[in-house]
């Protein structure tokens, strides 16, 4: 008997999923009944967007799991009516689109590209940039995402710290955790990407304490979650020079407010939420991989800690 999937998104989500997933089901043998329409009491999995409409899970009496297709779980984490599995977007696609945007951007701050584009009447000056292994750079959020990108960063010679809530191990680079590791990690972080998820733990997590302990004239880069900033305090910071640059791709509202002052401050770079998207064929066979462990008996696999919140 063929499988209920629901998939619980919005319109657009749905003419680009639709092949894939399709595509990815038949690949994996399952005989699969996929709709944005199913009767609630029939459906056996959820392919879910948290922006979608179906916010009360209590009539789904049968579905066996929750496959979200992003990998930020914050706006569902909480949700009551929820008590079946969460897994949580691991995207190859998604990984490797995040590890390649973070790298430009380190490598343009190491290497002072901004400054090195010279107009017709600037001064003509040969300088040496720093190489790699001359370059602290700190990632806060050592999940599959931070862990993908310091392992990158390492392998081009930089010297990586990482900073996690709970201990880790990741070959290659010193792993700090807790309070006193953070402020040991910000204070090696000529370059600091934030990875980290959006949890009421890690929220303003950059403030004007935690400012303060990075060397002067440092960069920041957030393609994590926009709440992880305090942007009063970065604002502050910018403008003291105690931070030299911010790239920023995640904000508390987004779009950015055209009267955000962010917009107006020549130390920051704004990007639209473009650091890494989740593809659909590499997404689709993720989520299909959990319905065929969900159906032989396997664990699911990128589970969400509804404690931890991600």
């Amino acid at each position: 008997m063929p499988l209920n999937i629901l998939f619980a998104a919005r319109p657009e989500r749905w003419v680009i999923y639709e092949r894939p997933l399709r595509d990815a089901l038949e690949k994996a043998g399952i005989k699969a009944n996929l709709s944005t329409d199913i009767p609630a009491q029939d459906v056996d999995y959820i392919i879910y967007a948290p922006n979608s409409d179906l916010q009360d899970f209590t009539p789904y009496s049968r579905a066996k799991a929750v496959l979200n297709l992003w990998a930020g779980v914050e706006s569902i984490v909480g949700n009551e009516t929820l008590k079946i599995p969460l897994a949580r977007m691991v995207d190859p696609g998604l990984t490797k689109g995040m590890v390649e945007w973070v790298t430009g951007h380190v490598l343009r701050y190491h290497l002072g590209i901004d400054s090195d584009i010279l107009r017709r009447d600037a001064k003509w000056e040969y300088r040496t940039p720093p190489l790699a292994p001359e370059r602290q750079v700190v990632i806060l959020g050592l999940g599959a995402l931070g862990k993908a990108v310091a392992e990158t960063l390492v392998y081009l010679g930089f010297s990586v710290t990482g900073w996690s809530r709970s201990p880790k191990t990741v070959d290659g680079i010193d792993c700090l955790h807790g309070e006193d590791g953070l402020k040991e990690a910000l204070s090696r972080a000529e370059i600091a990407v934030l990875l980290l998820p959006d949890t009421p733990a890690t929220q303003d997590i950059i403030s004007s304490e935690t400012l303060a302990h990075m060397p002067q004239g440092a960069f920041i880069i957030n393609p994590g979650r926009g709440p992880l900033i305090d942007d009063n305090a970065l604002l502050a910071a910018l403008d003291s020079g105690q931070i030299a640059h911010a790239t920023l791709d995640v904000f508390r509202v987004e779009p950015l407010p055209a009267d955000h002052p962010f917009w107006a401050d020549p130390k920051v770079t704004v990007t639209p939420h473009i650091a890494a998207e989740t593809r659909a064929d590499t997404a689709s066979e993720v989520i299909v991989d959990n319905i065929r462990r969900g159906e032989a008996g396997e664990p699911f696999i990128n589970l969400v800690d509804r404690k931890l919140g991600y």
